[in-house]
């Protein structure tokens, strides 16, 4: 065919170059009798020829399948025709690739058809600029990361063990901790008094440790957790422990410790009598509530209540147990009044817990950050309400007195008009931080949240975390005594020493952070390491 009009358009251009050589051309005629003759010989083709003409051009050689005998009476012009048919549907549909590649095609592979690629309309214009990578991740998905898994040897030998005998080889595990030979990237080793057994005490928690939750008990004062203002600790920590799968056993044969499951912040607002005074109906109720668990369960009495622990963040909090002696002196008691001159809270069994100021649950680390140290001009702040032993004396010595140093009482509104609470702490290189009826004080953590060097004014007060932070690298302590000297003593500190206690305040906030979804080292992690430390103190090791 092709042949015919090659011969026929030959014969008329020598024709056409005899009969009109000598005369003018009209070249629109001309293009016009071309145009005539290409699409006459187009349509010739297409009812002549067997396949469309785009077939013999595009498609690929066929390969007739010799995995049954050829019958005599099959036309190859037909077979030809449908096998090039079906490869232009799979070319259609699928990536050009190789008649003969190297190796196999892996078919499980779903293919995404061209329209799925296309962004529907009413999209935004950012959406459709990433569609195509967004959609082409999706033909295959990378792998997950690997999970940082324990050896199942390892394991084994654990799911092996009683909660006795794995307490009692975490126990040895930690006084032979391995020197932590590189930088941890998710340690700071000069805020840790010992990083090493803090990393290998925090990795055995994370292989062994399972909490028992008790069931019992109604809300609001038992599983519901209050989450806003100074007293939020309790409510936090029982909220993420609560949610937790991974330290959380329901077998409480498996449990190496007991959490009874209170807030003491909802005990005082369901049972107080607004100035009463009279906190004897909350120790009755916690005295009824532990005789309910020792006779109910057989754990409590196995160890008298050393391996149950409580956490409340409330002032009252210590005064409440007293009602009950096993309550009192036995549990392993997470407190924020962590006043050892009292004789309730008892150093290096009981956990001093932090006092953190939530204003907005949903965004727990809002506001969190500082300014630079060249964007500090204040040599101290405090501000606060008068109570307490401690903090009309710091009023009498330093209000007014230096105008790099502002110390109130309540912010007046004059003043907070200019700079709020915040700004003032984010702008001063030291925040005061006494305390006020009690030992403890939110603007500690506060002041660690703003990046500011906290000096702490607090006599018989253990720090919280301080069974492995070293509050001595970013804060300043000051005895009661010394108020009088308190500009003197900030004075006197270098700068260079200054710059580092500023870097390692940056460095420990990480340690004192609520996480909605909680994080390895975070202020849960921390807590729950120091409880679990404290029950690791009672094991003793068998002479054997």
């Amino acid at each position: 065919m092709k042949t015919l009009c090659e011969s026929l358009a030959v014969i008329l251009m020598k024709e056409f170059i005899r009969l009109f050589g000598g005369y003018k051309i009209d070249w629109k005629k001309i293009f016009f009798a071309g145009a005539i003759m290409t699409a006459s010989c187009v349509m010739l083709q297409m009812f002549i020829l067997n396949d469309p003409l785009d077939v013999w051009f595009l498609s690929l050689p066929v390969a007739i399948p010799s995995d049954k005998p050829l019958n005599s009476s099959l036309s190859l012009n037909k077979t030809s025709t449908e096998a090039r048919v079906k490869r232009l549907q799979i070319i259609s549909g699928a990536p050009i690739v190789s008649p003969n590649p190297p190796i196999d095609l892996n078919l499980s592979v779903p293919i995404m058809p061209v329209a799925a690629l296309v962004p529907p309309r009413g999209k935004s214009r950012r959406r459709r600029k990433d569609s195509k990578v967004d959609n082409m991740s999706k033909v295959v998905p990378p792998p997950p990361p690997p999970r940082r898994t324990v050896p199942s040897r390892m394991q084994k030998f654990i799911w092996s063990l009683t909660p006795k005998e794995a307490l009692v080889y975490a126990k040895k595990e930690v006084e032979h901790a391995p020197a932590v030979m590189e930088d941890d990237p998710d340690l700071y080793a000069p805020i840790f008094r010992n990083v090493s057994v803090f990393k290998r005490s925090y990795e055995l928690m994370e292989l062994i440790l399972k909490v028992y939750i008790y069931r019992d008990g109604a809300r609001p004062i038992f599983h519901q957790p209050h989450l806003r203002g100074i007293y939020a600790s309790e409510g936090w920590f029982m909220k993420l422990m609560e949610e937790n799968r991974q330290f959380v056993t329901r077998d409480p044969e498996k449990a190496h410790l007991f959490y009874l499951p209170y807030s003491m912040r909802q005990l005082g607002m369901a049972l107080y009598v607004p100035n009463s005074h009279n906190m004897k109906p909350l120790s009755i109720f916690l005295r009824d509530y532990t005789n309910t668990i020792a006779a109910k369960y057989p754990f409590w009495n196995r160890t008298h209540g050393s391996d149950h622990f409580l956490v409340a963040c409330h002032d009252w909090g210590p005064y409440t147990l007293t009602a009950h002696e096993e309550l009192t002196k036995n549990t392993i008691k997470a407190l924020c009044n962590a006043d050892t001159s009292e004789g309730i809270f008892v150093a290096k069994k009981d956990v001093s817990l932090p006092e953190t100021t939530i204003r907005t649950p949903r965004k727990p680390l809002r506001n969190v950050g500082g300014f630079r140290v060249s964007q500090r001009p204040l040599l101290a702040f405090f501000a606060g309400n008068m109570h307490g032993r401690v903090r009309p004396t710091l009023l009498k010595h330093w209000r007014d007195k230096h105008e790099d140093m502002k110390i109130y009482g309540p912010l007046p509104l004059r003043v907070s008009r200019k700079m709020s609470y915040i700004q003032h702490m984010k702008s001063s290189k030291f925040c005061i931080c006494p305390m006020g009826y009690e030992v403890n004080s939110p603007r500690i953590i506060e002041s660690i949240y703003y990046e500011c060097v906290p000096v702490i004014i607090a006599d018989n007060f253990p720090l919280p975390l301080s069974d492995v932070l070293d509050w001595s690298k970013f804060s300043v302590a000051v005895a009661e005594k010394d108020i009088p000297k308190l500009r003197e003593i900030l004075v006197a500190i270098p700068m260079r020493r200054y710059l580092t206690m500023q870097i390692n305040v940056k460095m420990v906030q990480k340690h004192f952070l609520w996480n909605p979804r909680p994080i390895r080292y975070d202020l849960f992690h921390m807590i729950l390491h120091s409880i679990w430390s404290s029950r690791l103190n009672q094991i003793q090791i068998p002479e054997s």
